[in-house]
């Protein structure tokens, strides 16, 4: 079937629009896709059969693909098809069930999904002949793969688990400073009456313990036993996590290479018309990653939708040396963009969305 985008066309593409990519041919699937793969901005992405264990981390570069990378870095294979357990910091490399073919007016780029970042699974997605992660440029046609490194517990996958997500645009999506102003004096994206919108909009960290009992996060254990991917609530939060309770004087030190799960100050919202994403590394205000997975669909915390707000959950990793968080610290920032449609379902309607209306959560994968 043709594929057509409306002349002069800049934003992000909705469900409905992948949906018609895919009978285009413009998205290859290797299996029919299933149940909740498409979501409001985004297509999740499905780990193929085989893990290839490889001795380092890489990009192909221009003149490369990434199966000769493979070729020349490779350790072993590991088999998916029945599951297969991927240990902590080993770097694997797996073929994806989703390939492209995309036009020359649309590129795409990727980021992990919610429950990937909150298990501290480090995960990028390369295409052949690329410079950079997650990045997959106009008029790609090529096979899709993904790295994988978990950095805090070893992890069960299979073939068909989902890792990763991938967001289609067309044109200039990013809201300049002046629209940014306008969509929050319409609808109020954060729920500060200082908001901060300087190169998209500020989020701090939340450490009183108001929000979740007295606590502020939760930091991950070491030497755990086995997180399934595809699992939800089947695991004891105290056999993984660690509570952080809130201190006096509303701080909290950061150890190198420890994984935190906090939350933030403020509750967010994502109109149906607009998408958004976290800035995930800003060094300008501090030597630590605060989002692994920087999506954020349509409708997210939306009162629409069911959200009423929702708090920015922050996958938090110190880098070389102790840093001291504060109450109401400046973490990061979400940039919104332009849909270039209001997609069929928001985050919250029908799709199974786990993070609707949170304030801190861990991913699914544990008992409530």
């Amino acid at each position: 079937m043709p594929f057509a985008l409306p002349p002069n066309a800049d934003g992000i593409l909705p469900d409905r629009m992948i949906a018609a990519m895919t009978e285009a041919g413009l998205i290859l699937p290797e299996y029919p896709f299933v149940e909740s793969q498409i979501q409001p901005a985004s297509l999740d992405l499905r780990l193929g059969g085989i893990a290839y264990r490889v001795r380092a981390s890489f990009l192909p570069g221009p003149d490369c693909t990434v199966a000769e990378r493979i070729d020349e870095l490779k350790l072993h294979e590991i088999d998916l098809s029945d599951g297969a357990v991927l240990e902590t910091n080993c770097v694997y490399i797996v073929p994806l069930l989703e390939s492209l073919a995309l036009p020359r007016n649309i590129v795409a780029a990727a980021n992990p999904k919610s429950s990937t970042g909150r298990l501290d699974v480090f995960t990028r997605v390369i295409a052949d002949g690329t410079r950079r992660f997650d990045m997959i440029g106009a008029g790609y046609h090529g096979p899709l793969y993904a790295e994988i490194s978990p950095k805090t517990f070893p992890v069960l996958l299979r073939e068909g688990s989902r890792l990763s997500q991938v967001r289609f645009r067309v044109g200039h999506a990013t809201l300049d400073a002046d629209e940014l102003d306008a969509l929050h004096d319409a609808e109020r994206l954060v729920d500060s009456d200082d908001a901060d919108l300087n190169g998209g909009v500020a989020l701090s960290v939340d450490l009183s313990g108001a929000n979740a009992n007295g606590f502020v996060g939760y930091r991950a254990k070491r030497h755990t036993g086995v997180v399934d991917i595809d699992r939800r609530g089947g695991y004891a939060v105290g056999e993984f996590w660690e509570p952080i309770a809130a201190r006096p004087d509303g701080t909290l030190i950061l150890d190198p290479g420890e994984f935190y799960i906090l939350a933030s100050k403020e509750a967010v919202q994502v109109p149906p018309d607009y998408a958004a994403e976290m800035v995930p590394f800003d060094p300008l205000v501090g030597e630590f990653r605060v989002h692994y997975a920087g999506f954020f669909d349509p409708g997210f915390g939306y009162e629409g939708a069911g959200g009423l707000g929702s708090r920015a959950v922050l996958e938090v990793r110190s880098r070389e040396v102790p840093f001291i968080l504060e109450h109401g610290q400046i973490v990061g920032r979400l940039i919104y963009e332009k849909m270039l449609s209001r997609p069929d379902a928001m985050y919250g309607q029908r799709i199974g969305s786990n993070y609707q209306g949170q304030s801190l959560k861990l991913s699914k994968h544990f008992k409530v």
